[in-house]
């Protein structure tokens, strides 16, 4: 073979062979998205909320502040045993304000009346949140 040229086959990619690279790329970026804006979406006030079988609450060597909600939809304001005092929304904030100033790990517990719509105690709660209370408690009665 003098002189002849020798070729080569070059081997095609068959066609069901998928580069998946950009596919990985997209999907990162759609994680990194989601990731990102998951924690923006959800809104709402953070409430710890009692169990089915609820528990006591145990006295503390701070006094609880109680916020009741009547069925009328007064609100009324108690510090451990005192008694109760009757306020507005601004006045709760103002009171619970200044307790939380004075002693800030002073547990907050909110009671409702079954007939109070649940709309009502989210804007309890809701003024609560704004004055400073980092945690609210539900009270609830023990089914017996």
């Amino acid at each position: 073979m003098s002189g002849g040229v020798a070729y080569r086959h070059k081997r095609k990619k068959p066609m069901g062979e998928i580069n998946v690279v950009p596919y990985i790329d997209v999907m990162l970026v759609l994680l990194v998205i989601f990731m990102i804006t998951a924690p923006l979406l959800t809104q709402g006030v953070k409430v710890d909320l009692p169990r089915v079988a609820g528990e006591n609450v145990t006295p503390g060597a701070i006094p609880p502040l109680l916020v009741n909600v009547k069925g009328d939809s007064s609100l009324h304001l108690t510090k451990g045993t005192a008694t109760p005092v009757q306020l507005d929304v601004d006045g709760l904030m103002i009171r619970v304000a200044a307790e939380l100033r004075e002693r800030p790990e002073t547990p907050v517990y909110v009671g409702g009346d079954k007939n109070v719509p649940y709309g009502t105690i989210m804007a309890v709660i809701a003024a609560l949140k704004q004055s400073g209370v980092p945690s609210v408690g539900l009270l609830t009665e023990n089914p017996e």
